[in-house]
């Protein structure tokens, strides 16, 4: 008789992807799917988006979350989540605001301000079933093509060691520069 494996504890599954990797992915219906720095507080994840901050789409009241893992990248879980808009000065906002100023890492001005006069803050809390899970992963090619921007590269530039030396009026591409001498 074979063993079988215990069951698979998702809440704890859920919790432990959450918490582990700062970034998730929310897969926005008629969208696409958008990278998101959050923090997780037991039951939601809290995102905050605007100005100076990363850019989200407006949520509906529903999305799908993929969660990754931190180490390989590869998808772990996706789930439904509720997604809920706080109301700056409400005591989830304060509390939200709070954890994620907590776990800003590069904060340069008064963030908490800021995100009540600029920014939204999104509860976003997973329900119901995963829809992918470990032993259940879609056969699907999720690959998309990068999302449009304006950020470019204006010229390739090597990298080289200890930088590049000043150019001299005897190098030949592909040659030695170096002359040999008598003394």
């Amino acid at each position: 008789m074979t063993e079988q494996p215990p069951p698979l504890n998702l809440s704890a599954l859920l919790g432990e992807a959450m918490s582990k990797s700062g970034l998730l992915w929310i897969d926005v219906a008629e969208d696409r799917t958008w990278p998101a720095w959050h923090v997780w507080d037991e039951t939601t994840a809290f995102v905050v988006s605007g100005p100076g901050e990363q850019p989200l789409p407006w949520l509906p009241k529903e999305v799908n979350l993929i969660l990754r893992s931190k180490d390989t990248g590869g998808r772990i879980l996706t789930t439904r989540a509720h997604a809920v808009v706080l109301e700056p000065g409400s005591p989830e906002w304060v509390h939200a605001a709070e954890l994620l100023r907590a776990a800003r890492l590069n904060a340069v001005d008064d963030s908490v301000t800021r995100w009540a006069r600029e920014c939204t803050i999104t509860a976003l809390t997973p329900f119901g079933s995963p829809l992918e899970m470990p032993g259940a992963y879609t056969a699907l090619d999720l690959r998309a093509e990068p999302a449009r921007t304006t950020a470019t590269t204006t010229s390739w530039r090597p990298w080289h060691w200890k930088g590049r030396g000043p150019r001299r009026a005897n190098d030949t591409p592909g040659g030695s520069n170096r002359k040999s001498r008598r003394h």
